[in-house]
């Protein structure tokens, strides 16, 4: 994925949302009307699954909270969340977390190289609100606690091994968590209204049973250089967030993506996309709702995040219109897939097929409302490679 800075994004509808390096100096800039903008062009009726997607591409419903998956005996955990995509020989592997308070978790969905459902199964029990999480380049699943003192548990998304209770890497109300294996660390977030954005240098690159914790020190302004501190005491009885003096504050930290030396990051208080420049250790924004102009903002309630080999972001919003939204290197905010008659859930865990050629999701609560309706989808055809 392509690094770059943002500096508008044209949205549909006529309004435009500020990206990028202007937006410390508070510039704010209008946009013409471009309907159809998007890179996928405008979304059509909603299909059988109710959800609205470009032309060319189609939906198909995997699993639903508290049913048996379709061709096996496993019943689908409830709250689906964060999750990611591994190659399984010719098929590949989808992993879900659970974001309840008990017996929070995660299962796995095993596809064939057709597509068709050949397994489902737990790859992680006994946790507690399991909500985003991340993929390691040695294809483990980081599956992170969101309650006060949480962990982050390593999970083989194949089910084989046993989970394994990681440490070193913090007691906090974890979110998200990328990997950077250019400078062999892992990038979390915090979800607290005055959280951190940590990294975790594991002392041996691919064991993540030791290492050190640090948080990201910066100034009060939405861009420029950053430094990191050592987190002292990573076992959390003096709050993470509260160690080191100087600490970033970040309102709500939730989605973690990271490609070719940026991560990037959202926070649900503020609605904004954040970008860390790890080759120059500089953060700065990529998106903020505060300074859209000329209309409606086209993403809210920002959430989890994941992109492709092209240089689209596809960011999830929790709330907002139920979009799934694509930013893309051409400074374009625009929806791509719309969930409609869930007002009351929220959009997790958007991970692409090995190939790219399925996007899997899911809307937490589903029609319901409630932890126990959770709906994973799938949606099939012609990403942007």
């Amino acid at each position: 994925m392509e690094r770059r800075t943002f500096l508008r994004a044209t949205a549909i509808g006529g309004s435009s949302a500020v990206l990028g390096g202007t937006l410390w100096r508070g510039a704010a800039y209008a946009a013409p009307a471009q309907p159809g903008s998007g890179p996928y062009g405008p979304l059509g009726a909603a299909d059988a699954n109710g959800v609205s997607l470009p032309a060319g591409f189609t939906s198909r419903v995997v699993a639903r909270s508290g049913r048996t998956v379709t061709g096996t005996s496993y019943t689908w955990h409830n709250a689906p969340d964060g999750g990611a995509c591994y190659a399984d020989g010719s098929g590949w592997i989808y992993v879900s977390n659970s974001e309840i308070n008990p017996s929070g978790g995660a299962s796995a969905l095993k596809f064939s190289a057709t597509g068709t459902i050949t397994g489902a199964y737990r790859v992680l029990s006994g946790t507690r609100q399991n909500c985003a999480g991340g993929k390691t380049p040695w294809n483990t699943w980081l599956s992170c606690e969101e309650v006060d003192r949480g962990y982050v548990y390593e999970t083989d998304p194949w089910g084989v091994k046993a989970a394994v209770r990681r440490d070193a890497m913090g007691r906090f109300k974890h979110e998200a968590a990328a990997a950077d294996p250019a400078r062999r660390v892992i990038y979390l977030t915090e979800d607290v209204s005055d959280g951190c954005f940590y990294r975790f240098r594991p002392t041996t690159w691919g064991d993540l049973s030791s290492g050190t914790l640090e948080v990201l020190v910066a100034g009060s302004g939405t861009s420029g250089p950053v430094s990191w501190a050592r987190v002292t005491d990573p076992s959390g009885a003096t709050a993470t967030r509260n160690q080191v003096s100087g600490a970033k504050r970040f309102n709500g930290g939730e989605g973690c993506y990271y490609a070719d030396d940026t991560c990037w990051f959202t926070t649900k208080g503020d609605n904004r996309v954040w970008q860390y420049n790890a080759a120059a250790q500089t953060i700065e924004l990529a998106y903020d709702d505060s300074l859209v102009t000329g209309g409606t903002a086209p993403l809210t309630g920002v959430d989890n995040v994941t992109g492709t080999p092209s240089g689209d972001l596809f960011v999830a919003e929790d709330g907002g219109n139920m979009e799934i939204c694509v930013i893309t290197p051409d400074d374009v905010v625009a929806p791509f897939l719309r969930i409609g008659g869930q007002s009351s859930s929220e959009i997790t865990g958007p991970a692409f097929s090995p190939d790219g050629s399925r996007l899997y999701f899911s809307s937490q609560r589903g029609t319901s409302g409630s932890s126990s309706g959770g709906i994973t989808y799938e949606v099939t055809g012609p990403f942007r490679s």
